[in-house]
This record gives structure tokens, sequence and C-alpha cells, in this order.
């Protein structure tokens, strides 16, 4: 008996110590991940200053999410916090005391928003680049323009930082994105946005931040690397479990711009349709076009 117990502690001493040198070795690659430096040099936009172009960047900065994850006076938040990855903070775009405004140029930003890369070259954690890759030189000037005209808000956020678990997990796992710098393509020019219309190119535009949730089929299911108490997120193809097609165009029109359509709610912690409800209704009318004009998908199979 004695015998037996004395090899099943090695056999589990052995997996014990497996799993730790794995651990560290992930937690290297991680590391070694996040130092990563990248050279790159975008093409500049056009930066404008009149009220009108002020109010439609504030839009955008608005509809594209960027409000919601760095507050409204720019100040940054705590925009997640989750033991297992670690908290996701984004700093101050003001300048004020603990604010990059002043620190950062013009091209430090486009850098940042359109490649996910900080002024120091290493890549930002959880940037949304991956999306904001695609803006037109128009709509990035502009949500600029809005970010420097924004008066200066004294407040010093953290830095992102991920858990140990977290450096485990962003190799483990290809559904959530932590370096969106590493997908950019950084050797050619973006492509060329799409006129502004009732489109189904300028819907796929404006509907480039739904597959984070919904997935890259768009059809829903349960969010990878989210909280387990958030819901899952729903289909957004003309697929079986959705319920867009029944919603109709100003169906789904009303549920975005008021988060409420026939006595059903959707709450603004999980889905952000108070970010989209700065879009007008042309846009909105082409995102629902390219949306019901996917390949139908059963629920679940993001």
């Amino acid at each position: 008996m004695k015998a037996l117990l004395k090899w099943v502690a090695i056999i589990l001493g052995g997996l014990l110590g497996l799993v730790l040198i794995i651990s560290l070795i992930l937690y290297g690659i991680g590391l070694a991940r996040l130092n990563r430096t990248y050279t790159i040099t975008p093409r500049m936009v056009k930066i404008p200053n009149d009220e009108k172009s002020l109010r439609e960047g504030k839009r955008i900065f608005q509809y594209r999410g960027c409000e919601a994850c760095h507050g409204e006076e720019l100040q940054g938040v705590i925009y997640l916090e989750n033991p297992a990855i670690g908290q996701v903070i984004t700093p101050n775009l003001t300048s004020g005391e603990g604010g990059i405004g002043a620190k950062r140029t013009d091209l430090d930003l486009v850098r940042a928003v359109k490649y996910g890369v900080d002024s120091d070259g290493k890549a930002l954690l959880f940037m949304p680049s991956t999306e904001f890759y695609y803006l037109s030189d128009l709509d990035l000037g502009r949500a600029l323009a809005y970010i420097r005209s924004i008066p200066a808000v004294d407040n010093q956020p953290q830095p992102s930082e991920l858990s140990a678990t977290g450096f485990i997990v962003m190799n483990l796992t290809q559904e959530i994105t932590f370096l969106p710098a590493e997908l950019i393509p950084r050797e050619e020019d973006p492509p060329t946005a799409p006129e502004p219309g009732k489109t189904v190119e300028y819907g796929e535009y404006l509907a480039l931040s739904c597959p984070v949730c919904h997935g890259l089929e768009f059809s829903g299911g349960e969010i990878p690397g989210f909280p387990p108490e958030w819901p899952a997120a729903g289909n957004l193809t003309p697929g079986l479990g959705s319920r867009l097609p029944t919603w109709g165009e100003e169906g789904f029109i009303e549920i975005i711009q008021n988060g409420e359509k026939h006595g059903r709610a959707i709450h603004p912690d999980y889905m952000p349709w108070t970010s989209y409800r700065h879009m007008t209704d042309q846009e909105l009318r082409a995102i629902y076009l390219y949306l019901m004009g996917l390949e139908p998908v059963e629920f679940g199979n993001r």
C-alpha cells in the first residue's frame, strides 16, 4: 500500500511540475509578445478644426465606442476587471495631469488608433485597432480633432495589465484578441472606405465592431473570455434564432436608438446601444441591409 501511495505521489508531483513548467513557458511567451516593438510610420490624416467637423468627430467618437471606453470627458476608466485576465484601463486622452494628450503627437494618435501601437513601439492591450484600421481618413481626422478639442482633465489611470493567468490565457485562446497590433497588416495601406449611403458596403464598414461579441460569423453565442454572468450575444444573421428578421428595419432602428422594443429591453452594459444610438437612421439602415445579406447561420456558431 505504501509503495502504491508513493507512486501516486510521484505521478501527481510530476504532473504538477509539468503544469508549472508549461505555465511558465506560456507566461514567458506572453511577456515576449507584450515587449515586442513595431516600427510603423502611418500615413498622416488631415485634422480639421471647424465646428461642423468637431461635432461630427464627437459623434464618430461616440458611436465607435471610444467614449464608452475612455469616458465622457476622455479621462480614462477601468473598462474591465477580471481576475482571470487582468485589468483593462483606458488612458486619459486629455492634456491634463496624468493625461497623454500633450505627450502624443498627432501621428502617435494615428499609430495608436489604426495600428494598436504606442509611441514606444509596443502593442497596446485590447485596443480595437482591427476595427479602427479600416476607418476612413475623413472619419479618423474628425475623431482626432474632437479628441484634441477636449478640455484638460486631471486623472492618472494605471496602465492596463494582465494577471498571471492572463498571460497564459492569451496564448491558449485564439478567440480573444489581446494584442490587435499582431493582426494588422503593416506592410500595406489600409483599404479605401466606402462612400456613406444605404449600401451593403457602408453597412459592413459601420458594423466592424460587431464580431467582437457576435463572432466572425455574426451568429452570436457565449462570448469567449467574458465573465460567466454575461448573456450570450444574439444572432445577427437571418439564421435560426435571430430576431432581426421579425424586427424589420424600423424595429432594428428603434431598439438600437432606444434600447427597447415591444417590452424587450437591452442592457447597455452588455450591448452598447448607448454608443450606437448616435448613428443616423441612414447609417442604421445600411447596417441592417448588410446584416440581412449575411449567410444565415444558426445561433451560437459564432
